[in-house]
This record gives structure tokens, C-alpha cells and sequence, in this order.
């Protein structure tokens, strides 16, 4: 596939990621100052049963659209009916069951909130096989699109709602306004339509490689979202609170840069996937280009983490800030985990990615296990402990796969840490300029914006002479095409 296709539906993706997420951030900073850190807890605390009840919509099906080579009508017509019997169901599960979910968290408030945010099942069904459709077709303009418009209209009826007092249910309507536009927008904008057709053969077939990756997800969401029950009912909303927030910004960027990546990344290897040397290639750009655009943020989050706290929200989230900077570090390795799976599906071999993800949940739970009962802060280090381990699980079957070994995978890492870690010294010594508050915040970012472009020139690193190369191509392109 040519470097161009990729890169174009690269910025598509990356736009419509970061258009969403920029207004959704104002939304959360707005809201933040709006509500209580406890109202914000609640809200996480019911998302834990919703979440995991859209991994049995998906079921991993969506994924077996995009990496299987032949798929056709009656394939994706086929998971189109079986997602929505699943979803009315898990509908239905959810909406009679909000009684006992608000007994267990002793708090009956949440029954009516978790009867309405059950609704979000119901547009998840309808959007998952459009979702697939578009990615196996690098689609990604229709996502900006849909995305970009469900996230505004969100975010205005959950400001409005919030200024009127409306609490908890501005935040409930704020995330099922935001799926229901973005699932009408795409089912407009998308011409496919599921044929009168069925198949539980072709069930079958999808159903052996996406059963694997749907019991790998539900594994790490059940890993991740464990976390918040405990944090919710051991200490309190409140510390859930803060964990959430302190989680906010690194997962912000991460959805941005990593899930872009990661979203043309899937398509574009499975196309290639008779080429292991192809697949290798691509592996490695992803994990440089990746590495390349999310260390550096993270690095400036690290350092600047005080005033950024201090200037978007307020005093009363000053206790997310420790959490803030040791998430940081976990997120700014999310490529090397994100390329090497990527790389496992498009191959194939969904059997070697379960086995993964199982070995990666007796990491993982054994650092909840043996954090619980210290503190939250010991339960984030113990995160970042485990996100470590990982990433040498996750890449360690590359090796023999790819010729793509760990140590080589860190090799590629190593310019931009050092370029990071570089940029973040030089920001860290601006406050030794006397500066304070915004100010301090809007000279340490172009500075190091500044810093990190200069490093990487002056250490020749091969993802940005690789990106600059690409634009250059893109922009010569369409000189060309005007003439």
C-alpha cells in the first residue's frame, strides 16, 4: 500500500480524533468547574457495566471484518443482525438490572441513570459494522464527519444542562446524544446497507478469529475497569475522581495520536499480510512514527503538570497531579503495545493474541492484588509496573513472527526518549525564569514545541525526516494535480 494512501487516511483520522477530543476536552473543563469531582465518579462508576457490555456487542466481529481478505455482503449483513439481537438483549439486561448495580454501590440515586445511559447500547449495535466498514475501506473522512458533529452537539446539551443545574444526568445525556449523532451521521454518510441475508457459516468463520480478540478485550477491560470499582467502592467517588482525571490527559493524547495510528494501522497491514517483511516494515514505522508524537507529550505533561492542573481546572483537583505524572510515563510507551498487536491480528494469528492478553491479566491482577489495600497511588504505580512487563509480552512473539525482535523494537525507541527527555529538561527550566500561572504554561509549550523540532533535526531522526519527507511528497502531489 502506498506510504501517501496511508498518510492521508492518517490525517483524516488524527483530525477527526483530535476535532472530537478538543471539543470534548473544553466540555470536561467546563464541566469540571461545573460539578463536583464525586458527580464525576458516579458517572465512571455506571460506564464500567456499560463498557463491558459493548465488548459482547462487538464481539470482536468488527475486527474480522477488516482482517479477513474476502469479506462481502453477506458477511458484514451477518454481523449487522447478530449485533443488533445482541444489543437489544444487553439492553434489556442492563435496564432491569440498574436497581441491583445502584444496591452494590449503595448509592439508589444511580437506578434512573443507569436505565437511560443503557439506551447507548442500543447505537452501539447500529454503529459497529459501519465503523468496520469504513476502516476496511480507509474510509476515515466519513469518521471526521460523523465524529466532529456528534461531539459538538454533545457538548452543547451537556453545558446547557449542566448551567441549569441538571448534575449527574448533563453528563449521562452528554454521552448518549454524542453516539446517537455520531451512529446517524455515519449510517447517512456510509452507503452500505445490510442485504436480506444470513449466515451462520460465515458467523462461524468470523466468529473463530474474533472470539479470541472479543476475549481479549473484555480481559483488559475487565482489568481496567476492576480498578475503578475498587477505587469507587473501597475509598470513594471521589478518589475515583481523581484517579480518572489524573488518567484524562495522557488517555486524551493517546486517543488521539495511538488510536489514529492504530485505526489505519489494522487495514493497512492486513492488506499486506502474505508479506511478513511488509508487515515488519510497517510494525517498525509504527512504532518510530508512534514513539515519535507521544513521548514528547507526554514528557511536557510530566513537567508541566502543575499548571495545567492549576489553569483548566481548579483547587479541588490539585490530588489528581501525582497520579497525572506516573500514568504519563505508562502512556508514552502505548505504541510499542499497540503496533506489535496490530501486527499479531493482521497476521492472523488471534489464537497468539489471547494467549497474550491472558498472560498479561495474571500481571495485571497480580499488581491490583497486591496494591488494593496500600493506597490509590500504590495502584497506579503498580499499573505502570505492569504496563512495563507488558510491553516485552507483547512484543516478545514478533520475534519469531517478524524477525522483529524486543531489543531491536527498543533501539527504535531510543531518539526519541532521548529527544523527550531533552525537550522536557529545556521546559522544566523555564520556570527558572520567573514567570507564573498562564503565562508560565503558554512560553513553555511553544518552547518546547520549538525544542523538540530542533533535536530532532540536529539528531537526524528518522521519523521526522520520514514525516517531513511524506508531506513534501503530499504537497508536491498536489501541485501537480492543480496543473
Amino acid at each position: 500500500m502506498k506510504r501517501e494512501t496511508v498518510f492521508t487516511n492518517l490525517v483524516w483520522r488524527l483530525g477527526e480524533r483530535f476535532g472530537a477530543k478538543l471539543v470534548q476536552f473544553v466540555v470536561y473543563l467546563v464541566l469540571a468547574k461545573l460539578l463536583t469531582p464525586e458527580l464525576f465518579g458516579d458517572v465512571a462508576l455506571v460506564a464500567v457495566f456499560i463498557e463491558i457490555l459493548q465488548l459482547f456487542i462487538e464481539s470482536g466481529l468488527g475486527n474480522a471484518l477488516i482482517q479477513k481478505k474476502d469479506a462481502d455482503d453477506l458477511d458484514f449483513s451477518t454481523v449487522f443482525y447478530f449485533n443488533t439481537v445482541v444489543c437489544v438483549l444487553l439492553f434489556l439486561l442492563l435496564f432491569f438490572t440498574a436497581p441491583l448495580i445502584s444496591l452494590f454501590y449503595e448509592k439508589p440515586y444511580l437506578t434512573p441513570v443507569i436505565k437511560f445511559m443503557s439506551l447507548v447500547l442500543l447505537a452501539s449495535g447500529m454503529k459497529n459494522v459501519q465503523q468496520a466498514y469504513v476502516s476496511r475501506n480507509m474510509l476515515f473522512k466519513r469518521f471526521f464527519l460523523a465524529t466532529l458533529a456528534g461531539t459538538v452537539i454533545a457538548a452543547v446539551v451537556g453545558i446547557v444542562m449542566a448551567y441549569n443545574g441538571l448534575g449527574l444526568w448533563a453528563l449521562a445525556a452528554q454521552n448518549l446524544v454524542n453516539i446517537t449523532i455520531d451512529t446517524t451521521i455515519l449510517w447517512i454518510t456510509v452507503k452500505w446497507r445490510p442485504k436480506k441475508c444470513f449466515s451462520f457459516e460465515r458467523l462461524k468463520q468470523l466468529y473463530s478469529f474474533g472470539w479470541k480478540l472479543f476475549a481479549s478485550s473484555m480481559m483488559e477491560v475487565i482489568y481496567l475497569k476492576l480498578r475503578n470499582l475498587i477505587i469507587g467502592k473501597r475509598y470513594s467517588s471521589e478518589s475515583l475522581a481523581y484517579y480518572n482525571n489524573g488518567e484524562y490527559f495522557p488517555q486524551f493524547i493517546s486517543s488521539i495520536l495511538n488510536s489514529s495510528i492504530d485505526s489505519v494501522l489494522l487495514p493497512s497491514m492486513s492488506k499486506e499480510q502474505d508479506s511478513r517483511e511488509n508487515v515488519k516494515n510497517m510494525t517498525r514505522r509504527a512504532i518510530k512514527i508512534g514513539t515519535f508524537l507521544m513521548m514528547p507529550f507526554m514528557a511536557g505533561i510530566i513537567v508541566c503538570a502543575d499548571p495545567v492542573i492549576r489553569l483548566f481546572f481548579n483547587e479541588n483537583w490539585i490530588p489528581c497531579i501525582p497520579y497525572l505524572r506516573i500514568l504519563c510515563i505508562a502512556y508514552a510507551f502505548m505504541p510499542i503495545h499497540t503496533a506489535n498487536l496490530n501486527a499479531i491480528k493482521a497476521i492472523g494469528k488471534s489464537d497468539i493474541y489471547l494467549k497474550l492478553e491472558i498472560i498479561k491479566k495474571f500481571v495485571d491482577f497480580a499488581s491490583i492484588i497486591t496494591t488494593m489495600f496500600i493506597s490509590v497511588k500504590a495502584m497506579v504505580y503498580g499499573m505502570l509496573v505492569a504496563s512495563v512487563i507488558s510491553q516485552v509480552i507483547n512484543a516478545w512473539p514478533n520475534k519469531k513472527l517478524l524477525g522483529y525482535s524486543y531489543p531491536e523494537q527498543v533501539v527504535d525507541m531510543v531518539p526519541q526518549i532521548i529527544a523527550s527527555v531533552i525537550m522536557g529538561v529545556i521546559v522544566y527550566l523555564v520556570k527558572y525564569t520567573g514567570l507564573e500561572g498562564i503565562l508560565l504554561l503558554f512560553v513553555q509549550i511553544p518552547v518546547g514545541v520549538i525544542a523538540y523540532i530542533i533535536i530532532s533535526k540536529i539528531m537526524h531522526i528518522d521519523s521526522y525526516e520520514y514525516l517531513m519527507d511524506t508531506l513534501k511528497s503530499l504537497m508536491n502531489r498536489k501541485k501537480d494535480n492543480a496543473i
